[in-house]
């Protein structure tokens, strides 16, 4: 150990004394003086604009533009300069015999290089280290520990390219060949990933093998036992292929030896390598002070009660316009988006099958017209290089699966060995892949039974199946749809009143009834009321005498008439109602939405008009404007005729309540209810509708009421705490002197150090 330590020491002297190892930190400095400045800068001009900050602990060093993240991708520049001459000088100007003449071995040699290297990596961690302290002392509620997390990456990065520079000096004896060597390594290290993924056999280890992005786990405050043992396997092996090389240059050994050496060495770091890899081997840290990198408590609960194997095949339509996503060559980044499942899950099997069949992709008639499917698959195939022996046709998926029902998209069947059945879908969105709350959703299914909602029909009310602009099929069971009912944990069927409702209907939706229930059909409907049923109501204007009769007995009526805003822009029917201060109360959906001043926008509504003398506790939820805005009693076509206000009629200026929510206590439970003054906001026409110069989120509405509606059961609540570091303790001013000392004064300091030490050395 000695010996090591003394071979460090003289090699650090030799690199301090060197122009070329302080010309790399004081760049280091001062292109990291940037980056974190700028980022900073960010923040710092957010909060002087008012804006709200959000994480800035794992924004300023994590993420897209953090330190960390953006400073990795340079270090693969500067190793080489400083490992090129590690051994390539002792190799150039003979020293290196002294050293074999010298009662020293070669693993110390290499150790004690090595170690110099490390400690030199620490200078740089150093470096970025004040920018740590800086962070945390202005910082509110500074994460450090996730921020430490980064730090630890970036320096176990730095000790693998380090081993990798020295095994390339010590194959040549020219520097210069040396650090290309060095940079040729490293490239092949990043682009490895993506080679020969289409094969089933070497696919581990080729994506394991990769060193690109092999930090971002930790720089975004996640420790991983694979990347940490990754980054040992990598450094073991390079430093063990260094003394191997030192040994066959010492002792002239032959070539067929010396391969036979390097060769088991890499297979044994490949074996190690593939062993880590494995999700019922891994470790996992989460270092955030908020766990964000970890499932939320819900998520787990669905996870922990997943017992037995279970098995995810996705289904790729080699015609899909989703293809792309499943092919072989991205196989391993479509497994890592369950990443944070296998860590509960680790047996998680997944299989990937290929097929071709009819699918709504308007693309495929404009490139290929008139031409058979088969003959299209076979012209995909061959620029996508995939094999179409392994293609099934539509008949042999057929025996195994129906997917027409999913429209024959790209699609994955979830399934335990119990029998039960899942689907996860991809969406027509600019995400396209699930979150967590869809994952999670289709996880539920498999492990509990999960809220019906049944749809009443037979009276003209909007349809859960239809697909017209007035029905519901949109929010109910679109599956493209990522907010639909069925991608967010619900079951929908219909219900005719003519037959007792099923037991196991949990919310009943009662909208826009156009003819009058039966007196037996109201008994079926007072009977599910009666024990406890939970309903959403939604009317309609000149509905009101079909719809009165199911709400008064909740002390609810539809007024007459219609509610009125004229604006010169819109229809004057058009309602944007606003959240009330007590929608928190009932949903964290509606209290996003009075957070983000998002509105509710009703095409035609009737006020709401309620007593609470029938036991429910009644909240109002939305309301339209306290001014401009009446209830219309007289004008009834909005589109040829003008409203005018006469308070003759009975029309008052005022706000009315468009939406309530009630609940009463019943059976041991909980009965709640919605009732709405419009049904056309959530129809498939109207619940996405954009209209300039209004913030409406028809769709939200639609998820807090049925979360609320559920008792909370779904939508899986995936909600974090707030993270606390949401300011700065600086401004515009003291960033401005920051900049100026960080970027310009520490690198002066450094400047001036270098120059000092550089010239004692050669005083002396």
């Amino acid at each position: 150990m000695k010996m090591i330590l003394k071979i460090a020491k003289t090699e650090l002297q030799t690199l301090f004394y060197s122009p070329v190892a302080w010309l790399i930190i004081i760049v280091f400095t001062f292109q990291a003086s940037i980056l974190f400045t700028g980022v900073f800068g960010m923040s710092v001009r957010s909060q002087a604009l008012e804006y709200q900050l959000e994480d800035v602990s794992l924004f300023t060093f994590g993420g897209i533009y953090g330190l960390f993240t953006n400073i990795q991708q340079y270090l693969y520049l500067y190793i080489p300069l400083l490992t090129m001459g590690l051994m390539s000088r002792e190799l150039s100007n003979g020293s290196i015999k002294l050293l074999y003449s010298s009662p020293v071995t070669n693993r110390e040699i290499v150790l004690g290089k090595y170690l110099a290297m490390m400690i030199y990596g620490l200078a740089l961690i150093g470096i970025l280290s004040i920018y740590v302290i800086f962070s945390a002392c202005t910082i509110k509620a500074f994460d450090g520990i996730a921020v430490l997390s980064g730090l630890l990456g970036l320096y176990l990065l730095i000790c693998s390219y380090a081993a990798i520079g020295l095994f390339m000096s010590s194959l040549t004896s020219y520097q210069v060949v040396s650090a290309m060597g060095t940079l040729a390594i490293l490239a092949a290290l990043s682009l490895v990933r993506g080679v020969w993924q289409d094969i089933e056999l070497v696919r581990d280890i080729t994506y394991w093998l990769s060193i690109n992005g092999r930090a971002d786990e930790f720089v975004n405050g996640l420790i991983c036992s694979e990347d940490v043992i990754y980054f040992v396997i990598v450094t073991a092996l390079f430093l063990v292929l260094t003394i191997i090389r030192l040994q066959v240059i010492r002792q002239k050994t032959s070539w067929v030896i010396a391969w036979g050496k390097y060769i088991g060495v890499f297979l044994i770091a490949m074996f190690l390598g593939y062993l880590s890899s494995r999700p019922q081997l891994m470790g996992f840290y989460d270092a955030t002070r908020t766990k964000a990198r970890t499932l939320t408590p819900n998520s787990q609960e669905v996870m922990n009660k997943m017992d037995g194997d279970l098995k995810i095949t996705t289904y790729v339509n080699v015609l899909d316009r989703f293809v792309y996503y499943g092919l072989p060559k991205a196989v391993k980044g479509d497994m890592n988006r369950f990443k944070m499942y296998r860590r509960f899950k680790p047996k998680l099997e997944m299989e990937y099958v290929y097929y071709y069949d009819t699918v709504n992709n308007r693309s495929l008639g404009l490139r290929y017209p008139g031409l058979p499917l088969r003959e299209q698959m076979k012209k995909i195939a061959m620029v996508l290089d995939l094999d179409t022996n392994k293609i099934k046709t539509p008949e042999e998926i057929r025996k195994t699966i129906d997917l027409s029902d999913e429209g024959n998209r790209f699609v994955r069947l979830l399934e335990r060995k119990n029998g039960k059945k899942s689907f996860l879908r991809v969406y027509d969105d600019f995400r396209i892949f699930p979150g967590e709350s869809e994952i999670s959703s289709a996880f539920k299914r498999l492990v509990t039974d999960l809220p019906i909602v049944g749809f009443v029909k037979g009276h003209g009310e909007r349809s859960c199946i239809k697909n017209g602009d007035r029905e519901y099929s949109h929010f109910a069971q679109d599956k493209p749809f990522r907010s639909s009912l069925v991608n967010q944990g619900f079951d929908v069927a219909e219900v005719d009143l003519q037959q007792d409702i099923p037991s196991n209907i949990r919310i009943l939706v009662i909208a826009d009834v156009r003819k009058s229930f039966s007196p037996e059909e109201m008994n079926t409907l007072n009977k599910y009321i009666s024990q406890g049923g939970n309903l959403l109501i939604t009317g309609e204007p000149k509905q009101q005498q079909n719809m009165n009769p199911i709400i008064e007995q909740f002390g609810v009526q539809f007024m007459p008439g219609c509610l009125v805003k004229p604006t010169e822009d819109f229809a004057p029917d058009l309602i944007v109602a606003k959240a009330t201060q007590d929608v928190g109360d009932i949903s964290f959906y509606f209290d996003n939405m009075l957070k983000g001043e998002y509105a509710l926008t009703l095409p035609g509504c009737s006020g709401l008009k309620y007593t609470t003398d029938r036991g429910y506790k009644v909240t109002p939820l939305f309301k339209s404007d306290t001014t401009g805005s009446w209830n219309e009693l007289e004008t009834t076509n909005f589109v040829d005729d003008t409203v005018s206000f006469n308070p003759e009629k009975g029309e008052i200026e005022q706000s009315y309540v468009t939406t309530l929510a009630l609940s009463r206590k019943i059976g041991g439970k909980e009965q709640r209810i919605i009732i709405m003054g419009d049904a056309d906001c959530i129809s498939n026409g109207d619940i996405e509708k954009w209209r300039k110069g209004i913030r409406a989120q028809n769709y939200m509405f639609v998820l807090g009421s049925f979360f609320w509606l559920s008792s909370e059961e779904a939508p899986i609540d995936i909600r974090r705490p707030t993270p606390p570091d949401d300011k700065v303790h600086i401004g515009q001013t003291g960033m401005n002197i920051a900049k100026i000392g960080l970027i310009g004064v520490l690198s002066a300091i450094l400047i001036f150090l270098a120059i000092f030490i550089w010239g004692r050395r050669r005083g002396r």
